[in-house]
């Protein structure tokens, strides 16, 4: 009996109407198919069914690994090493749909990594990736709500993002103590383009760092006051952070480069 490992953050999903649910939510016949964090094989024993040309799966812990060799003997090809290691756009020469129930304590690392490293080429189909609801709640959210905020603005920049399902602590085990929430990410076809993702990931934590504030600060900060680029985005700077729309987050990493030459 596999014993799962806490320091792995693994709790692996055991309900048979969830697995079908997750392997259904794409078309994956006759496509490449990558797995992260197969754990006991569950999830990867519906996707084989569903006759994909090619699979691989990404597994860190050795032992989960080895049952995995066992199991499913030549069916798939099996990275045992970590995710956050490994250049998944050197994976494939085709695009990939990726499945992933993502260890909670670095799903949002993992997701961050993966956008960064983006492209023109978009290295996969589709993400079917499971979350803990609360951090997909940040994800999803919208601008002027409570959850907005850098997850939102930094995920929702070149892809778009729907929610599939929740899903309870039962449909695992070891259950965990929080729900789980199902996302699926597709590339966008247009969007800002921006040339150091880390531009954006820095306007996002300054602005961010005191939410509850007004923008006059950070701004100031980042822009030493500079009113034109106010004018040009119609930014108000007694609105706080969650007040402005993605767009314009975007349009101010742009602005932000501009001035930085």
């Amino acid at each position: 009996m596999i014993k799962a490992k806490k320091s792995l953050g693994q709790n692996f999903l055991i309900d048979k109407n969830i697995l079908e649910k997750i392997v259904n939510t794409a078309n994956i016949k006759n496509k490449t198919i990558l797995e992260i964090g197969p754990g006991t094989g569950n999830l990867t024993s519906h996707i084989l069914k569903k006759k994909p040309k090619k699979v691989v799966v990404i597994e860190k812990d050795d032992e989960l690994a080895n049952n995995l060799k066992d199991k499913f003997n030549n069916q798939l090809t099996i990275i045992n090493d970590d995710i956050l290691k490994i250049d998944e756009t050197r994976l494939f020469e085709d695009t990939a749909i990726v499945f992933g129930n993502l260890p909670y304590n670095i799903s949002t690392e993992i997701l961050s990594k993966w956008i960064k490293n983006l492209k023109e080429r978009f290295w996969f189909e589709c993400l079917i990736l499971m979350f803990q609801k609360e951090v997909a709640d940040r994800i999803i959210a919208e601008f002027n709500t409570s959850k907005y905020g850098r997850l939102s603005i930094i995920c929702n920049w070149k892809l778009n993002i729907k929610k599939s399902c929740d899903i309870k602590p039962s449909a695992f085990f070891p259950q965990p103590k929080v729900d789980s929430s199902l996302l699926i990410f597709y590339p966008k076809k247009n969007f800002i383009k921006i040339n150091d993702p880390n531009n954006l990931e820095k306007i996002t934590r300054i602005f961010f760092n005191q939410r509850r504030k007004m923008l006059k600060k950070p701004y100031n900060q980042l822009f030493n006051g500079d009113q034109r680029v106010l004018d040009k985005l119609k930014i108000d700077l007694t609105m706080r952070p969650q007040n402005i729309n993605l767009e314009t987050y975007y349009k101010l990493t742009c602005e932000y480069e501009n001035l930085r030459g």
